[in-house]
This record gives structure tokens, C-alpha cells and sequence, in this order.
């Protein structure tokens, strides 16, 4: 181990070094780590980066031995340009060892100050049922999964998403749900957007009406979105509007509204389908346990949060958004819908359907840019509500509307005012006078409770939730001024008797819900914690995860997501921060929030960041955003065109035409860099109107092109402004800054680079660092602004995402790695991330083609291997690899993307040689089974590879009438064997069948195969 002397240490103890400088490693040079047997040393024990990056220094020596070069520092030097190559140590802090950071976290912790928080708009706290967030939330099983593109090793969290589907579809009275989006506004925009795409009036300007009691947040994502789609929006009460207004493609109300109100649209809804728009209607599923749900008013589409589904508030997020459509819609709905087909062996499973399964390979024709969502969160909600099911969801909501009505009868027994109607939870108070309001709010404060306060004179909000308790409504009615009445420790008799609302509430109302919901078996089986906690281990066993084995998805960076690193998130300082809640009482995250932002900035070689968008794709959107509000703050407003070559990453195209930008591809040469000279055409045909480049670096295609410096130079010798998409940052971190060769603004993936997991499909966030021009033009908000957009002559681009900073609760797994690694440790992963790519790409380079490498035949931190020239004759193409490599209990890489018929590998620094020497080993024996159908050995039809992968249940089935054996289908390697075997939840699973087979919810419990389902 390595030893520091005594002398070297402040007081007791000081954080911990980086072991070694790996761009200083010689593999002729190996240093000994063991003691040197000096007693005035100390032992340095805990040093995360060896945690973090899984090769250790002799697996280094002999990878190095493989690419053929003499250190790590000599292959960098050879893949990265050296006129962006940055030979300075970041200034960021020195590592800590996990305890310090443990300590540092708690200290932060402190500083937040938990209130009760009665704010809602949106958000409201829950209860998180303990089995999921044990199960789910702090389980690597389910978080460290990809997007389900592998559909037969991901039908356990894909039945749980179907859950989610079905519940949203129960619960709104919509037959067709996807699987969330990112949050409620984000949901709002993409409602907006479909009235607009979905317009008959196309000679007159398209109109978007907003009801004026719409939650705040909500409205300023709308009123961004549309914009630059050219859609005018209007902001007024619905009983006035004129629906016969031309031009008018969608409505949007609040049910129940920002003030609590429950109202019945019925008339409005007509009113706009009579005018050929839609109607639109953000929605609470928990409202929506006892009120009638908007598919029996006739609603088109239906969204909002699943926050108060079991999901912490977070300080804003990540929560997953809801979104459900009539079925003439569902062609057009937006994110990704989990839907029913067959499998190869005509039994049910599960699979992305519809459009959804990659809406950004449309480039810039997509409809949307979403390439995400929030699946973790999203599972976790439909959990919560298979835990409670229907009975219990009507309890927890009678319980939260009682308790309402008691604080309102409260109210006005203190001389206070509530407009009459119907409500759920929220009420909306005008107090009686101002010093009663003062009085109020001073209450408020001395028993640490949160409440919304108006912008109207003397006007405060309190949202209650399923937390409340006898003891939280007597301090509600004192902050009110009302006198206590519940007795000692609390006594709901006490209250209901003195305060028994003179109304009769929701129940035997008009708008009392009498539908049933959730009345599937999945919804009615799980009460206990034993049946809720083995049916979650149930579904985790289906999929293969970083727990089973390594994912190398090229442009997804599956990497380590360290337990330490994810430990700030279960806790109740972080958990459970509203994120309206008064600044003095968010110190710790704001403290935390400016270190990651500082460090972020050191790392790229900006001046800024938003930590608003909530997705990569959002942060693209944000970013090129913030170019079009400074070029309009500049007088060059009418620059349009954005230019995007094919190697760019393929959200950019779609991410461009949602801001309102002409999209013009450029090519790139045969070694897949940007073709320099059709660029200098373009830029000199669209001089006087481009607006900027989106470049993707290193280049989708897994290079260091070494143009990038002039490139950017010549975008803006004509004006233009460069985005430089990070999505593949991994490969830049201590090595090169993309605001120092050149770069503008770029998006950061925190769920790749920095270590936040991916979650089986988000949650993702996308913060975007600018230089200094771009500064003034961040994301700002409609409620809470963030600090970044406070300072002098800042002017906010408009708001991204519905809370200020966007998914605030899982930032500090992003910060923390940060702080872990330290400068050295941040480099090392990058050259080690690299190194991996190439030791692979070496491995492999007799048995397929490496696509695209540099002059020294290397690549960058990930690469593509071209399929595409096997003999037609044995009718294998990419998907056959992709699913043979799951009976090797391996999941693919990147399929058909960016080029089609090819895999794209990126196995990231956390990998240890012996886990890519399986991968490899794996690819090399399908590759041998390639070929003995090229030689005519096996049949081209009916063989090892086109049969796969293989269920447990067809390789112990009784029978057995394939020409090959179970060993070879089962266990074709040596290493795989029974006890370490992962087993695909489904055989191969029929595409096309369930894209004309539409089927979106849970099948019937007695449908075991699709004759069944048909039935």
C-alpha cells in the first residue's frame, strides 16, 4: 500500500492522495504499492479512485502490452489532439476518503432546514413506502439498468413500467399512457406541442390557450416551448376566453387548479373541440382517487406528476411526469410507451413500442426531442401503487380531503376567507386583516411550517398531503389564529366534532368519482411487506444490470455508481426539501450546488452553469436556447440555420428544430471526421444567417477528430456559435476543456460522466455550462429563479424544466464524485476509459472490423465494430449478435447507431480486464458461430445465433429438437456456468407484431401466451 511520511500530515490526518499519476506509469517502471517497512510511515488505506477505476496496474502493463504503446501518457498523446491536450492538474479540491465525505455531506445536511411543508404547486411530501425504498430507490438492481432497447433482459422493470401505464390510464380515464416523461411542465410543453403538430388551421397562426389558475411553473416551460415553435400563447380565466378563436389548437386547465378549485370544464371542453382543438388537462392522481377523472370529460390528453406517489420532494426532482391520450392519439404521443407482443415462443412479453423506441433517430423530422424519462421514479410510483392498490389510495385521499375541510372550517371560524366550491386539498385564504396576515406568517415560522403566499394582498395557500396529522392541523390552525382543539398528543375526534365542515365535501358531490380503477390482480396481490418486497426481487431477476455484468453501450458510459456517492439521496435533509422552500432554509444545497457548479466549470473551461435541464436532450435545447436569446440580444436575431454533421450525437438535430432552427447537415470523410471543406461551404452559403454548429466530441463515431480547434475558429469567423455536445465528456475530464479549444456551450450528461446511474431509463440530468457571453441567457424561473440568473443584467432565456434547478436531489452524486476523485483520480479516468476502449478494440481486431480509428489506428473511449460484411448468405445482422451476447449473460452494445448494422462498445474505466476479457471472449465465440454458418456447417435459418437468446424454460423443457445443443445454447464458454448464469425474461421478442398489436396496459393475469390475449 502506499505510505506518506508523518511530517506531511496537518494535526492528526488529511485527505487522502491519488495513488499514482497514470499518465506518468511506465510499464517497465511498476511501482510497488506493498509497505516499505518504515515505521515513521503511515499507511494510506482508503483511496476511493482504486474503488472507481477497476483496472489495477498490472492488468494496466499488460492492456498497454496488447494496444502497443509504452504508457498511458503515450497513448493519450496519440489520441488526443495536442493543440487541445491540457497538461495542467485541474484546480479542484484533493480528494477525500469516504468517510470525510460522509462528514461533509451531514455537515451540508445540517444546513438545510426541515420544515413542514403545506407549499404544494405541484409538489407535496409522502411517505415512501420503506420496502421500496430499500428494493428500489437504494437498489444497484434496479438503478444501474439501461433503457430496455434489449427487451428480452429487461421484462422485469419493463412489467413494472407496465404497471405504471396501467395506472395512469386507470387513474385519468385515458386508455393510452407512456411510460413518464421528465416532470409536470416538461409535460405540459409536450401537450402544447402535440395541439400544435395535431392543427387543421394551418393558414392561421396557431393559438394555445392557458388557464389562469395553472400552476406558475407549468406555465413559464409552456410559454418557453412555444415560442420558438411560433405558437401564441394565451393566458386567461376560462370562462371568458373565446374558444371560436382562430387559429386554436389546444387548451390547457388545471384539475383540481393552482388554487384549489375543483371545476367542471365540460362546457369549455366542448366549446374547443367545436373549434377542432384539443383539450388538455394537468391533473393529481391522488385528487383523482375521489374525483371523476378527465377521461369522462371528455379530455384529449392528461398529465402531471406522480410525485405524491411515493416519490421524496428532492428539492424539485427527479419525479416522473404522467401523460395519457385518447387512442386516436397514440401515434403521436411523446417519451416511450412500454407496450405487449409475443416472443419467439408465442408466450407474452413485453417491449418499447410505437414510435417511442427512438423518436430522436428521426433527426430533425422528430416530433420531440425526449430521449429519456424517469423510469426509477416511475417504477417506484407504480409500486406505491401496487402496495396500496385502489382501497388504499381512496383512504389515503378521503384522509387528506377530511382533514382539508377541517382546516377550512378552521379558517373560517377565524374570520377568515375561502371562496366557496368544491376542493381537494389545497385551499386558498384570504386573511382577515394584515396584521392577521403578519401574524400568520410569524406562526407560520415559529412552528417551522412552509405555506404558499399569493401574489395578492393578505392571500396564503395551504396544500395539505397523505403526512398530515391531528398535531400538523392544530399547528395549522394556530398559524391561522384558530383556537387548538385537538387535546394532548392529537385527537382527530376532537377536531371532527369541533370543527365538522358545514359542507358535505368531495363524497356525494357531482364530482365524486364512481369508476372503478386499479383493478387489475397486480394491483390487488402485494398488501404485505413479504408479497411487495419478493415480487420487486421477482422483476429485478428478469434484467441484467451492472450488478450481473458490464453494459458497454457506446454514448452511455455505463460506469461505476458508487454507493457513497448515491448515499445523500436517502437522506431526509435532502429528501424532503420543497423546492419553493425559503432559501435560508436551503443553505446546505446551495452550498453544495455552487461547489459542484465551480468545479464543473474548471473541468470544461467555461464561465457558468444551469443545472435546469433535467435530460441531456434538455440540456441541448436549453443550450442552443441561450445562443438564440444572445444573438437576438445582439441584433442578429434572424440567424436560423444550424449547422449538424451526421457524426453529431442524434438528439442534436431533433433538439434544433424545437428551438426554432433550420437544420443543414454536413458530411464526414471516409474516417468518419468532419469533412472540413463541405463545413467551409456551408458556412459560406449561410454566412449571413448561421447561428451555430452542434458537434458531438469526441465524434460519435469514437475519435479525437484534430480539426476541432480550427473548426470552431471558423464557425465563428462567420458569426456562428459552436455547441459542443458532452455526452461524451468521459473521454475529456483533466485532458481537454471544450471552452478552451473553442467551444460556446455544451450540455453535460451527469448520468454518464459524473456518475449519476441511469435507472433503467432516467432519471437523467443535463446542466449546460456556457462562457462568459452566453452567461446572462441561463434558464430562468416563473417561482424561485435560480441564483444563477440573479446577478445585474442578467436575462433569463425563459424556463426549461418545472423546479429552478431542475432534478436537484440526485446533483450531489455528481458532486461527490467530484469530490472522491480528485483532480489526479478525474484524469486517470479518462486515460484509463480510453485505454479500455483501445484494449478491446485490439482484442478484437481479427475477428470484426474496427469502423473508425485515427491515424495511429487508435481510438477514443469508445468505438464501433462494423458487421455489416457478412456474407448475405448467412442472414445474421446486428441484432443477432445483440441477442446471442444475452445467453452469454452479457447485454449489447450500442445496435445500428450511429451506423447502422454496427455495434458501438464503450466499456468505460470501471471495467477490470477480466470482465472485458468475457465480453470479448464472448463476441469472439459468437463470431466463430458467425462462421461455421458461412461455412456452411450449420443451417442459416435455424441455428445458435438466430434462435437466441434462450429462456431457462425452453433450455429445461422436456423436449428438445434444435439442431445444436442445450450446453451450447445455454453455456457456451467455460466461465459460464450455472451458478453465475443470468437467464432472459422472454425469448426473442416479435418488433412488428406489437407495433400492429397495440396493447399498452397489464394483460389479463389467465393470459399466458398472445392467442390469450387476443381472446
Amino acid at each position: 500500500m502506499l505510505r506518506v511520511t508523518l511530517r506531511h500530515l496537518p494535526s492528526w490526518i488529511q485527505p487522502v492522495s491519488q495513488i499514482n499519476n497514470l499518465s506518468a506509469f511506465k510499464r517497465k517502471n511498476i511501482t510497488s504499492s506493498l509497505s516499505s517497512g518504515n515505521p515513521d510511515t503511515l499507511p494510506i488505506i482508503e483511496d476511493f479512485s482504486r474503488r472507481h477505476i477497476g483496472p489495477n496496474e498490472k492488468e494496466i502493463s499488460e492492456m498497454l502490452d496488447v494496444v502497443g504503446v509504452e504508457s498511458v501518457d503515450e497513448l493519450i498523446r496519440k489520441t488526443v489532439p495536442a493543440d487541445i491536450l491540457d497538461e495542467q492538474d485541474l484546480d479542484v479540491s484533493a480528494p477525500m476518503s469516504e468517510l470525510e465525505l460522509a462528514r461533509r455531506v451531514n455537515k451540508l445536511g445540517t444546513k438545510n432546514k426541515l420544515y413542514r411543508n403545506y407549499i404544494g404547486m405541484g409538489y407535496y411530501d409522502s411517505k415512501v413506502p420503506p420496502p421500496i425504498v430499500r428494493n428500489i430507490l437504494e437498489n444497484p438492481g434496479w438503478y444501474t439498468s439501461y433503457t430496455p432497447y434489449q427487451a428480452e433482459i429487461s421484462q422485469g422493470r419493463m412489467e413494472s413500467l407496465i404497471n405504471y401505464q396501467t395506472m395512469v390510464s386507470d387513474m385519468t380515464g385515458l386508455p393510452i399512457s407512456n411510460a413518464s416523461l421528465l416532470d409536470e411542465g416538461t409535460a405540459a410543453a409536450e401537450a402544447m406541442a402535440m395541439c400544435y403538430r395535431n392543427q387543421k388551421k394551418k393558414k392561421d397562426t396557431p393559438v394555445f390557450f392557458i388557464d389562469q389558475s395553472v400552476f406558475p411553473q407549468t406555465l413559464g416551460v409552456v410559454e418557453t416551448r412555444a415560442k420558438y415553435l411560433g405558437v401564441k400563447v394565451v393566458v386567461d380565466d376560462y370562462k371568458t376566453f373565446d374558444y371560436s378563436t382562430p387559429g386554436l389548437c389546444g387548451v390547457l386547465f388545471q384539475y383540481p387548479n393552482s388554487d384549489g378549485k375543483i371545476v367542471d370544464y365540460s362546457e369549455y371542453i366542448k366549446a374547443a373541440h367545436d373549434n377542432k382543438a384539443l383539450a388538455t388537462c394537468a391533473t393529481d392522481l391522488l385528487a383523482l382517487a375521489m374525483i371523476k377523472p378527465p377521461g369522462e370529460y371528455d379530455f384529449d390528453i392528461a398529465f402531471g406528476s406522480a410525485q405524491r406517489f411515493g416519490v421524496p420532494l428532492g428539492f424539485g426532482g427527479p419525479h416522473a411526469a404522467f401523460f395519457s391520450v385518447k387512442k386516436s392519439l397514440q401515434r403521436s404521443i411523446p417519451g416511450r410507451i412500454i407496450g405487449v407482443t409475443k416472443d419467439a415462443d408465442d408466450g407474452l412479453a413485453f417491449r418499447l413500442t410505437l414510435q417511442t423506441r427512438e423518436q430522436h433517430i428521426k433527426r430533425n423530422k422528430a416530433t420531440s426531442n425526449i430521449c429519456t424519462a424517469q423510469a426509477l421514479l416511475a417504477n417506484m410510483a407504480a409500486m406505491y401503487a401496487v402496495y396500496h392498490g385502489a382501497e388504499g389510495l381512496q383512504s389515503i385521499a378521503e384522509k387528506v380531503h377530511q382533514s382539508t375541510r377541517i382546516l377550512a372550517e378552521g379558517a373560517r371560524r377565524a374570520g377568515h376567507h375561502i371562496e366557496e366550491g368544491a376542493f381537494f386539498d389545497t385551499l386558498k385564504i384570504k386573511i382577515k386583516s394584515e396584521q392577521a396576515y403578519k401574524d400568520a406568517l410569524l406562526n407560520a415560522e415559529i412552528r417551522h411550517i412552509n405555506i404558499r403566499k399569493f401574489n395578492e394582498p393578505c392571500t396564503i395557500g395551504i396544500s395539505l398531503d397523505e403526512t398530515v396529522t391531528s398535531e400538523d392541523l392544530d399547528d395549522l390552525l394556530f398559524v391561522l389564529g384558530a383556537p387548538s382543539v385537538s387535546g394532548d398528543n392529537g385527537n382527530w375526534t376532537n377536531l371532527w366534532q369541533q370543527l365538522k365542515p358545514r359542507d358535505g365535501g368531495i363524497l356525494r358531490s357531482s364530482f365524486e368519482r364512481t369508476s372503478e380503477f386499479l383493478t387489475h390482480p397486480t394491483f390487488n396481490s402485494y398488501r404485505s411487506e413479504h408479497q411487495l418486497t419478493r415480487y420487486i426481487r421477482h422483476l429485478e431477476r428478469k434484467d441484467v444490470s451492472l450488478v450481473t455484468s458490464m453494459i458497454p453501450l457506446g454514448s452511455c458510459t455505463m460506469k461505476l455508481n458508487a454507493t457513497s456517492e448515491l448515499a445523500p439521496v436517502s437522506r431526509p435533509d435532502f429528501a424532503n426539501i420543497h423546492p419553493f422552500a425559503p432559501g435560508y432554509q436551503t443553505q446546505g444545497y446551495f452550498e453544495m450546488i455552487k461547489e459542484l457548479h465551480d468545479d464543473l466549470c474548471e473541468i470544461t473551461g467555461y464561465d457558468a452553469v444551469s443545472f435546469q435541464p433535467n435530460s441531456g436532450a434538455q440540456g441541448e435545447y436549453a443550450g442552443l436556447l441561450a445562443i438564440r436569446a444572445y444573438q437576438h440580444d445582439i441584433g442578429q436575431g434572424h440567424r436560423n440555420i444550424c449547422l449538424v454533421p451526421v457524426s453529431a450525437h442524434g438528439t442534436n438535430p431533433a433538439s434544433a428544430q424545437m428551438a426554432g432552427l433550420t437544420v443543414i447537415t454536413t458530411k464526414t470523410t471516409a474516417d468518419g471526421s468532419i469533412d472540413m471543406d463541405d463545413v467551409r461551404a456551408k458556412c459560406d452559403k449561410y454566412s449571413d444567417n448561421l447561428s451555430c454548429i452542434m458537434i458531438t466530441y469526441p465524434s460519435t463515431y469514437g475519435v479525437f477528430e484534430s480539426g476541432v480547434r480550427a473548426l470552431c475558429e471558423l464557425i465563428h469567423s462567420h458569426g456562428g456559435q459552436v455547441y459542443l455536445d458532452g455526452a461524451n465528456m468521459n473521454a475529456q475530464v483533466g485532458l481537454c476543456k471544450p471552452g478552451h479549444y473553442g467551444a460556446d456551450v455544451s450540455h453535460l450528461n451527469l448520468h454518464k460522466t459524473f456518475c449519476i446511474p441511469h435507472g433503467g431509463g432516467g432519471p437523467g440530468v443535463g446542466p449546460i455550462g456556457v462562457k462568459s457571453h452566453l452567461a446572462p441567457f441561463l434558464p430562468g424561473h416563473e417561482v424561485q429563479p435560480p441564483i444563477e440568473t440573479t446577478a445585474p443584467g442578467c436575462r433569463p432565456l425563459g424556463q426549461i424544466s418545472a423546479a429552478p434547478y431542475g432534478s436537484a436531489l440526485i446533483l450531489p452524486i455528481s458532486w461527490a464524485y467530484i469530490k472522491l476523485m480528485g483532480p489526479h483520480a478525474l484524469r486517470n479516468a479518462s486515460e484509463v476509459s480510453i485505454l479500455n476502449a483501445n484494449y478491446m478494440a485490439k482484442r478484437l481486431e481479427a475477428h470484426y472490423k474496427t469502423l473508425f480509428t485515427n491515424s495511429d489506428g487508435l481510438v477514443a473511449h469508445e468505438f464501433i465494430l462494423d458487421v455489416r460484411n457478412f456474407p448475405d448468405a448467412t442472414h445474421i445482422g446486428v441484432m443477432d449478435i445483440a441477442k446471442r451476447l444475452q445467453d452469454y449473460g452479457f447485454h449489447a452494445p450500442t445496435a445500428s447507431w450511429p451506423v447502422g448494422n454496427t455495434m458501438m462498445i464503450e466499456p468505460t474505466e470501471s471495467e477490470d480486464k477480466a470482465e472485458m476479457d468475457r465480453y470479448i471472449d464472448a463476441l469472439i465465440s459468437i463470431r466463430q458461430e458467425i462462421q461455421d454458418i458461412q461455412d456452411g456447417k450449420v443451417d442459416p435459418h435455424d441455428n445458435v445465433v438466430k434462435r437466441a437468446p434462450h429462456t431457462m424454460a425452453t433450455v429445461t423443457a422436456d423436449t428438445w429438437d434444435r439442431p445444436y445443443s442445450r450446453q451450447q445454447a445455454a453455456f457456451p464458454l467455460p466461465w459460464l456456468t450455472a451458478d453465475k448464469k443470468t437467464w432472459p425474461g422472454s425469448a426473442r421478442v416479435d418488433d412488428a407484431y406489437g407495433d400492429q398489436n397495440v396493447f399498452c396496459t397489464c394483460p389479463p393475469v389467465e393470459a399466458y401466451s398472445i392467442q390469450d390475449l387476443k381472446q
